[in-house]
């Protein structure tokens, strides 16, 4: 494998961590993270790398053109993978602007950097250079009871979040179809696993659970969402970055499909077969249903045939042991958490900043 240069933007955070960690562990490339360290950068995430000469971290804010230009001028990478991104749709509803602004402002700031760096490179360079857009399922819409998300379905986003992203990913085509620039999108389903901000579903009811606290399931809790384990989703990004068709998009998902009320009662079970002498068993029992999400999609799933066929991609974390194995993570790291939650959120419901919603 030739050794690149790969700018990871938002490396800091759950799905960057993870994919830095696979490519220090598994490649021979040279990284920079390219991160603004907001609320959601993961403490530790990055700290068994972070010695490797291989490695190296620019605090740049995506939404500060100059200096994003400035770093891709300096670093000179044969790749990137665009991960930085505000990424919780309850947050979004609270504060749309803060999405508009790094989700669409911020991308459009490093397509502008990567096309002038782009066009100043020699031939061979501008064929071996990539730009790989990470994105979600969210911007495909809601589905029924049946089928799943594939490359060709219409764009149909409902929340703040998923509308910019809907919007970073047209730029993203518009700057290939117009300027050239190569590119490559990814639109990825549920993530789960290690290093995970508490404000995300399953770290969020892991850590009440542990507290005794109520365990807020929105709605009827059947919203159906499609889980991917992080590091599949990290060996997914590499695949396609290194074998991906410049101006294609790829479906990934985990073949783990599940209601919001299964995920949170499997939590419960699995916290009472690994803490039986916990006082709040069963932790069933602490389910609350609450008032929905505005807009919220009731299903989510995703078709990876494309990936698995074309560039040979599995996931290799079935959901139920892959769902075992962050509990029990989350467990054993229990001081990671709190720290979080003491410092940065506290376990307080999101989504409800703006009440006029009918």
């Amino acid at each position: 494998m030739t050794p690149l240069r790969i700018l990871v933007t938002g490396g800091s955070g759950f799905i960057g961590s993870a994919l830095i960690r696979q490519l220090i562990a598994t490649t021979p490339h040279q990284v920079l993270n390219l991160d603004v360290l907001t609320y959601a950068a993961v403490p530790g995430g990055l700290d068994g790398v972070v010695g490797d000469g291989r490695y190296a971290f620019e605090k740049t804010d995506i939404r500060d053109g100059e200096g994003v230009a400035r770093v891709v001028r300096g670093f000179q990478p044969d790749g990137v993978i665009h991960l930085a991104a505000e990424s919780h749709v309850d947050r979004s509803i609270d504060n749309p602007p803060a999405f508009i602004e790094t989700n669409i402002v911020g991308t459009g700031h490093l397509l502008e950097a990567c096309l002038g760096y782009w066009r100043g490179l020699g031939e061979s360079e501008q064929k071996r250079f990539r730009f790989l857009h990470v994105s979600t399922d969210e911007v495909f819409g809601s589905l029924g009871a049946e089928g799943r998300f594939s490359e060709t379905s219409p764009y149909d986003p409902r929340s703040p979040y998923s509308a910019s992203k809907a919007s970073a990913d047209h730029l993203v085509r518009a700057w290939h179809h117009t300027y050239g620039l190569p590119i490559l999108i990814s639109n990825c389903s549920n993530n789960y696993g290690p290093f995970q901000f508490p404000e995300k579903l399953i770290p969020l009811i892991i850590s009440r659970a542990v507290d005794g606290q109520l365990l807020p399931v929105y709605g009827d809790g059947g919203q159906v969402r499609d889980w991917l384990h992080v590091d599949d989703h990290a060996r997914a990004l590499l695949t396609i970055l290194q074998r991906g068709r410049v101006g294609e998009s790829w479906l990934v998902g985990g073949f783990g499909e599940k209601t919001n009320l299964e995920v949170v009662t499997r939590v419960c079970r699995i916290l009472d077969q690994l803490r039986p002498d916990s006082p709040h068993r069963p932790h069933e029992d602490l389910i609350s249903f609450v008032a929905d999400r505005p807009g919220h999609d009731r299903r989510y799933a995703v078709a990876s045939d494309k990936l698995q066929n074309e560039l040979g991609w599995q996931p290799q974390h079935a959901f139920e042991t892959g769902l075992e194995e962050t509990v029990v993570w989350y467990l054993e790291r229990e001081a990671w958490w709190r720290e979080i939650l003491g410092r940065r959120y506290r376990g307080q419901r999101l989504g409800l900043g703006r009440e006029s919603h009918p």
